[in-house]
């Protein structure tokens, strides 16, 4: 890639929220709060579930997953973030940037796949209590989410190197604090239609085969929790499912407005805001659904902490 004048493309330049310089501090240290709680939240959860035996199970194998990837997600993108909210320099090297969108992109789409695995799993543990332990072997839970990885990453790859592909013309100025497909796209100095369709079919698929999972998993859930005759079990299937539908209901609905609406309806401004939503508030707030929620993980965490005190 070239510049106009011959020199050649080093970079780009994230202008981020510098046009709202008053509010660079306040996002700053809103941002640095949420980011040292979802360290803390997220890594409590993958240490509670390697620690206490009782959370060894499927479930929390792959809520440790969910937890690893929101760690990712968010270092990926917010320390760069932090960095650029109290300097001047505003730049990312062109390697930089296509990193960054590789890792950034390639975490969303494996979020997307593990949230319907995820959903699978409360499928097996409902509807087929007895044969529970059979169904959701060790190895098909590893090979479940090592597939849930290689397919987000593999679809990660494919759509950087389409973007990368495209040419810039000595184009910049990213009107954004990440490397992001929808405002890549606006620095492309040809027409784009072609791209945008094979980028909104890809996103369209990477979204629907995880949502129609999800569909399908929780249709037979409510089906089977209907049957239950009691008021208080009703409550105690649903409640292990209530976690995961209000993680699927923040991650879905910002990804669908983000990468699922026509481009020329797509605002900067909102574009930016959203993103931020679903790389820091969404990370950091699963731990906090999940462990509220959840008796077992209050337990652990219980137990751990009075063991710790026993120790001294």
């Amino acid at each position: 890639m070239e510049q106009k004048n011959g020199s050649s493309f080093t970079g780009f330049i994230l202008l981020g929220f510098s046009d709202r310089p008053q509010l660079e501090l306040v996002l700053f240290v809103v941002l640095l709060i949420f980011y040292l709680f979802t360290l803390l939240g997220n890594t409590t959860i993958i240490a509670l579930s390697f620690l206490d035996p009782n959370l060894h199970t499927p479930m929390y194998f792959f809520l440790s997953n969910l937890s690893f990837l929101d760690l990712c997600y968010t270092t990926s993108t917010v320390p760069q973030l932090l960095v650029h909210l109290r300097t001047e320099d505003k730049s990312i090297s062109f390697g930089g940037c296509v990193v960054q969108m590789f890792v950034f992109l390639g975490l969303g789409c494996t979020e997307c796949i593990l949230l319907g695995v995820m959903a699978f799993d409360r499928y097996a543990a409902i509807c087929k209590p007895l044969q529970y332990t059979m169904i959701m072997h060790p190895r098909l839970c590893a090979l479940m989410a090592s597939a849930s990885w290689s397919f987000g990453f593999g679809n990660s790859l494919l759509q950087t190197v389409l973007i990368f592909l495209l040419p810039l013309c000595g184009r910049n100025k990213l009107d954004h604090f990440l490397c992001e497909v929808p405002a890549m796209i606006k620095l492309v100095c040809v027409d784009t239609t072609v791209n945008q369709s094979e980028l909104f079919f890809a996103s369209v698929v990477i979204l629907l085969i995880p949502v129609t999972l999800i569909i399908f998993s929780y249709g037979q859930i409510v089906r089977a929790v209907l049957r239950i005759k009691s008021s208080a079990g009703q409550r105690k299937a649903f409640g292990t499912c209530g976690s995961h539908i209000t993680v699927v209901s923040l991650f879905y609905g910002t990804a669908i407005y983000a990468y699922l609406q026509p481009s020329n309806n797509y605002s900067q401004d909102q574009g930016k805001f959203v993103s931020l939503f679903y790389a820091i508030i969404t990370p950091t707030v699963n731990p906090i659904i999940y462990t509220l929620r959840n008796k077992d993980v209050t337990g652990a965490m219980k137990k751990v902490f009075c063991r710790g005190q026993d120790s001294r």
